[in-house]
């Protein structure tokens, strides 16, 4: 796993070459400390995430590391998940603008999910950029998920909607932005349709304290977490409030 990391950190610190191959890219840190999880060994979690997305000539990608801390367990005391979702772009590697009322784009999307526990599952299928109005952005993925660890019953289908929305707010801005993944058509019957929306809301703390030039920067703020049947655990139902504060490099 630290290979894996660590070839995507370097990848998402390369400077643009000439002929773009990389695009733009971004990373991040973010700390995080909530209450009320469900199915840990703690319900009060400190959680550290790293975060990198980006696009390049022939596509996009994001991916993210949880470090999670159970802040009063006596038992296990932390634990790891992380994804790696590439895509790849119709437009892109065709050389040719798709516009579809709303779709501004069509790819073949991938996901790797890989944890502490029998976690491990690759996901396939299509992905769908949407030009929508207020949306910094929209993406609707579809995937195929395919467990690949002992014990891991999640094998069915995935719905991922992501999006942001900016809103100006005087010299800063506050940022409304998350992810919704939907597991339905599940293939076991001892796994359970379940639904994880998580939308964070945030303010661009950084415009004010560091001048407008560092915009989007450091932002802090709130996590809301609401996953139905947790884990496709029939009647285990996660609703938490989290604080936040993240920093782009």
């Amino acid at each position: 796993m630290k290979k894996k990391w660590l070839a995507l950190a370097l990848l998402a610190t390369q400077p643009a070459t000439a002929d773009d191959l990389i695009q733009w890219w971004d990373f991040s840190a973010t700390a995080l400390y909530g209450n009320n999880y469900d199915l840990a060994p703690s319900e009060e979690q400190t959680t550290i995430t790293f975060e990198t997305a980006g696009a390049w000539k022939y596509g996009d990608w994001f991916a993210f590391q949880d470090f999670i801390y159970f802040n009063d367990s006596n038992g296990q005391e932390h634990s790891t998940y992380g994804e790696i979702s590439p895509r790849f772009s119709l437009g892109k590697i065709t050389d040719n603008k798709i516009k579809f009322g709303p779709i501004s784009d069509v790819s073949l999307a991938f996901s790797f999910e890989e944890g502490r526990g029998p976690v491990n599952s690759f996901l396939y299928g299509i992905g769908v950029d949407f030009t929508l109005p207020y949306f910094s952005y929209f993406q609707l993925n579809t995937y195929r998920r395919n467990a690949i660890s002992d014990g891991n019953n999640s094998d069915g289908w995935q719905l991922t909607p992501t999006f942001r929305m900016d809103f100006p707010v005087g010299n800063s801005n506050i940022v409304f932005d998350g992810f919704i993944d939907w597991i339905f058509v599940a293939d076991e019957n001892g796994y359970q349709e379940n639904i994880h929306i998580n939308p964070q809301i945030k303010y661009d703390l950084g415009a004010i304290l560091f001048s407008e030039h560092k915009k989007d920067k450091l932002l802090v703020g709130i996590e809301y977490d609401y996953w139905k049947n947790k884990y496709g655990v029939d009647g285990i139902d996660q609703n938490t409030f989290s604080v936040i504060a993240k920093y782009h490099f």
